[in-house]
């Protein structure tokens, strides 16, 4: 893997990157061979905050993950294993479908550690119940209307046709309370 560690307000100092790399190497030990994918990692510090964001594109799969966190090496951590959980049950959802399939895919490497295999057994008993689906008509409207009804609702999403380019959007608000749009290409 290729290492991208982009620092904004910090310096991203040899022993901070040498952590990063350290704990994002053991993702490997998941995989039959080494990705060759890049890994980009932002590192962010506003007052107390620090803040890590980590994005490894391959070829069918986008691991993504950011953590906040008072001390940047915690923030580390646990944005690794937040990875590893994504990695897990990304994992139980591609053997679940081979299997139904009957066809053998060797995507991720097979782990003899027994803590992994309970947690994936875990993981798979709650990944992906629907519990409740929901129909409704999707009225035009602006963005400003948008955001106004899903506060109304007391949402963090809300689905809309846009009314200037009759498209289907989302918006939604953010962890720092701002909000998001979500529109297709």
């Amino acid at each position: 893997m290729l290492y991208n560690i982009r620092g904004e307000n910090i310096e991203v100092t040899p022993a901070i990157k040498d952590y990063v790399e350290k704990k994002i190497n053991k993702l490997e030990r998941y995989f039959d061979q080494t990705p060759k994918s890049d890994v980009y990692v932002n590192l962010k510090v506003y007052n107390n905050e620090q803040k890590i964001e980590v994005t490894i594109p391959m070829t069918d799969l986008v691991l993504r993950a950011e953590e906040t966190h008072t001390d940047l090496y915690a923030a580390i951590d646990l944005v690794v294993d937040k990875l590893e959980r994504q990695i897990r049950k990304h994992k139980t959802k591609v053997n679940r479908k081979f299997r139904e399939k009957g066809v053998p895919k060797y995507v991720f490497a097979n782990l003899e550690d027994e803590t992994a295999a309970t947690a994936v057994a875990t993981e798979e008993d709650e990944d992906l119940e629907l519990v409740r689906t929901k129909r409704f008509d999707l009225k035009p409207m602006d963005n400003e209307e948008a955001i106004l009804q899903m506060n109304m609702l007391g949402h963090s999403f809300f689905v809309f046709t846009n009314a200037e380019t009759n498209t289907t959007n989302v918006v939604y608000r953010r962890k720092d309370g701002k909000y998001g749009l979500i529109e297709p290409n």
